[in-house]
């Protein structure tokens, strides 16, 4: 298996045909089949189906993509190196985290950062909480921040913070005049929920079902994994949301309030990084800035670090959260 048939693979899945494909990466049209020809043959199985001069993945082709653009993105990284290292160039900041915290977080903290060391290269990806994790195991990246918990050997995790969740609503919707919306309020509509049922899902399906939202209401849902969609959804008139309060006070949208819930609903994240690697300056400055931007947030509370692996119980979110200063 070399690189050139996983690029020509991953072209052809791209562009839906091998002469889109061919012209993408200059090269001739029975080239790009060869390479996809020795490539099925090395796996032992069809990637692709043909249908006149379009093409379309099989089953086998779809779970196959998603690990050749990692392995074809590593070898960019690779190559990008190189180049920096052969200019003297700084080695960039390799930074993975969920979609929520890099909308609702990252920017300050970098910012915070830069005002003090002045601007470094970074790379950035988002992605969910199960590849950010993935992502800082094998070294892809440095840093990780994503939801918690995350329980894995090998995972340093920094700190633990708590924020509640929020509830997202129209501006001309009757609950947005309440200082605090009625959890129980929330429970009579629509909700438009994340999709996660092992993260903040659970905790929020336990809460509304104390509340009094009945089983037979469930069908109702929206269910996404992005806390931006679900405020779009919001924003249409499609229902109302309970998110973490990240995304909905990192990236708010226009015709959209935010307020807090009587029912406190936590939100757990933190900073994650390889437990074998020793930090470099940067990052820990990175980290730093990450809890102190954490810490101005309302209703924030630092968890202890021992609590990680107890937040994997079902009982969890009614522990008590203890607040302490941001280091």
């Amino acid at each position: 298996m070399e690189p050139r048939q996983l690029e020509a693979f991953a072209a052809v899945m791209t562009t839906g045909s091998v002469t889109g494909a061919a012209r993408l990466l200059a090269r001739s049209q029975p080239a790009i089949t060869r390479l996809v020809q020795e490539l099925e043959a090395e796996v032992g199985y069809a990637l692709f189906t043909r249908h006149g001069p379009r093409v379309a993945p099989t089953p086998q082709g779809f779970l196959l993509h998603e690990d050749a653009e990692r392995v074809l993105a590593s070898l960019r990284q690779i190559h990008l190196r190189a180049a920096e290292i052969a200019r003297g160039d700084a080695q960039p900041l390799l930074l993975a985290a969920t979609s929520a915290l890099a909308v609702g977080l990252l920017p300050q903290a970098l910012k915070s950062v830069e005002a003090q060391t002045g601007p470094a290269p970074i790379q950035l990806r988002t992605a969910a909480p199960e590849q950010v994790l993935h992502a800082v195991l094998t070294g892809a990246v440095q840093l990780g921040v994503c939801s918690l918990p995350l329980a894995h050997h090998g995972l340093q995790v920094h700190w633990i913070a708590q924020l509640p969740c929020v509830a997202v609503l129209p501006q001309r919707d009757p609950l947005a005049k309440h200082a605090v919306v009625p959890l129980a309020a929330l429970a009579q509509r629509r909700i438009v929920t994340m999709s996660n049922p092992f993260r903040l899902r659970h905790r929020l399906d336990a809460e509304l079902a104390r509340a009094g939202r009945e089983a037979d209401r469930r069908a109702a849902l929206i269910e996404t994994n992005s806390s931006t969609s679900a405020q779009a959804l919001v924003r249409a008139g499609l229902g109302v949301a309970v998110l973490e309060p990240l995304t909905a006070h990192g990236a708010p949208l226009a015709g959209l309030v935010v307020r807090p819930i009587d029912t406190d609903i936590p939100f757990f994240f933190g900073v994650i990084t390889p437990q074998s690697r020793p930090l470099t300056a940067p990052v820990q400055a990175l980290a730093d800035a990450l809890l102190q931007a954490a810490a101005a947030l309302p209703g924030f509370a630092q968890r202890e670090l021992a609590d990680h692996a107890q937040l994997l119980d079902d009982d969890a979110p009614k522990r008590s959260a203890k607040r302490r200063p941001a280091r």
